[in-house]
């Protein structure tokens, strides 16, 4: 199965309303970056041992690791969870940098320095949401 059908596949697979709101999440970062790279992290280790929830993710940036390591990995995800549903704006320096900028005005959300968690769309501001998922393109990352 190719990385769009697991995508297809995860997002049918979740109950409504999530699932319509995994679906027009999936389309507003498509549309906000249409070139980008695709990504379906099933959760699971090397070993098979689910260690987090699947995740789509969208673009391309390599962290670096304190040790000298380095890996590619996605600049914003998606992923359902018992509570609603994470976006995540991956390699920000500044952990504060989403509540400061976001918070007060994109509506009933749990923000954390990389994560906007929040159980339906309907209780989320979409122009901010959009905001957030735009700025997690543009961040300046690999250094």
């Amino acid at each position: 199965m190719n990385i769009k059908e697991e995508i297809k596949k995860y997002i049918a697979a979740q109950p409504e309303p999530k699932c319509s709101d995994m679906q027009a999440l999936h389309l507003l970062t498509q549309q906000v970056s249409p070139k980008c790279k695709l990504w379906f992290l099933d959760g699971k280790d090397d070993k098979g041992k689910t260690v987090s929830n699947p995740n789509i993710g969208y673009g391309s940036y390599t962290i670096q690791y304190a040790d000298g390591t380095a890996r590619e990995f996605y600049q914003v995800g998606l992923s359902a969870n018992t509570a609603g549903i994470s976006v995540y704006i991956m390699g920000i320096e500044d952990k504060t940098y989403l509540v400061k900028t976001f918070g007060k005005k994109l509506g009933k959300a749990g923000i954390t320095g990389y994560c906007i968690k929040f159980k339906t769309l309907k209780d989320i501001n979409m122009d901010v949401l959009e905001a957030a998922i735009r700025f997690g393109f543009e961040v300046p990352k690999d250094k």
